[in-house]
């Protein structure tokens, strides 16, 4: 994810903090700062904060090392404002492991909250008497606030991990397309029920429903586009009809060829491979630090991915998800032979999606040329 840096690897898994992260950091220094003028109660509130944050970590190897052990792999764990998010490659295709896998992080937090319940005890606190996330010692906050995360991760609305607890319940007794688009609309239908009260009450579950009801919407798209995507191969809705750059090339070549058509992203090719990809973003990006003379090699992405034609496009589609670059050259036989953009596999879904509506099926990529056009 862009602006956010490493702190570190455990369990093989890389763990970001996005620069907004910082912000929330300061911003609760300075509120502390202003209402007691002490510099020691700041240091505890971003303690405090860190502490929670570190929960939060917890809670998202839950997800992560649970996916593992069903051979789903985790991208990485970045920290942002509003939480964490495990970037896995993709979600288990059998429901009950994507049951486990939802459940795990919400887990973490109880177990984290049952030891230091424990640990309190044996200090001989009562936590229970004061149940408060703003009052209270330091770990009895900390016990109230994991206990608090479980029970809102555990809503059952999308993208909270009870929405998918929801959608996998949902999915052993249906269709998963139609478990995901009931799990949705009951996020929905919460989001709207937060919003109703939050207007009358606190302003903050307006900005709750509005998150609900968003992560609602794009689960159930993108369900509805593997849907209509499985089974298909990754040829039917390869770019065959091309521009490319050598990196050799200027950026003032790329400027001209993103000037000259509707292609965003460009295959950078060397002796017939390609050697990166030279996204619209990047070039931007260039040419505002660098002069348009500088070669395409210096700015092209070397980390992109490949794919093979005969490879699923909805196996294709997750790993273009979980990328910063959306552009995947498609080999067949080991010979390039096009591109694959979020772009065009969207196309291909709302030309489905719209033969579909009189009834019928069609191929939307057999008028295509098949025939390459390189521009280097």
């Amino acid at each position: 994810m862009r602006w956010s840096t490493r702190i570190g690897t455990f369990a093989g898994i890389g763990v970001y903090v996005h620069a907004t992260f910082l912000i929330l950091i300061a911003w609760v220094a300075f509120a502390h700062w202003q209402v007691s003028r002490d510099v020691g109660t700041a240091v505890a509130g971003v303690a405090f904060i860190l502490a929670l944050f570190g929960c939060v970590v917890l809670h998202e190897y839950g997800h992560a090392l649970t996916a593992r052990r069903f051979g789903i792999k985790t991208r990485d764990i970045t920290l942002l404002p509003i939480g964490g998010i495990a970037r896995l490659e993709r979600m288990p295709s059998d429901p009950r492991q994507e049951l486990w896998v939802a459940l795990a992080g919400p887990a973490v937090n109880v177990v984290i909250a049952a030891l230091l319940f424990v640990v309190l005890q044996f200090t001989g606190a009562q936590p229970l008497d004061t149940l408060s996330v703003t009052g209270g010692a330091f770990l009895e906050r900390l016990m109230v606030v994991n206990i608090f995360l479980a029970m809102f991760n555990l809503l059952p609305a999308f993208p909270m991990d009870g929405g998918r607890v929801l959608r996998a319940l949902l999915a052993i007794r249906m269709d998963y397309a139609r478990a995901t688009q009931t799990a949705a609309s009951v996020g929905q239908g919460m989001a709207l029920l937060f919003g109703f009260v939050g207007l009358f009450t606190n302003p903050f579950l307006v900005f709750i429903a509005l998150f609900v009801w968003i992560g609602a919407g794009q689960e159930a798209t993108m369900t509805q586009m593997k849907s209509v995507l499985e089974g298909i191969p990754l040829e039917r809705v390869t770019i065959t009809d091309f521009r490319a750059l050598g990196p050799e090339d200027s950026l003032a070549r790329a400027v001209d060829l993103l000037l000259d058509g509707a292609q965003q992203d460009f295959p950078v090719i060397a002796s017939g491979t390609v050697v990166g990809i030279l996204t619209r973003s990047d070039l931007l990006s260039a040419l505002a630090r660098q002069e348009q003379g500088v070669p395409v090699a210096s700015v092209m992405r070397r980390d992109f991915d490949v794919a093979d034609a005969s490879e699923m496009v909805d196996v294709v589609l997750q790993r273009l998800q979980g990328r910063d670059c959306h552009t995947i050259p498609v080999l067949r036989r080991g010979e390039f032979i096009g591109l694959v953009t979020m772009d065009n596999v969207g196309e291909f879904v709302s030309i489905q999606a719209a033969v579909g509506s009189r009834g019928k099926r069609t191929d939307p990529a057999a008028p295509r040329s098949a025939g390459l056009r390189r521009t280097s």
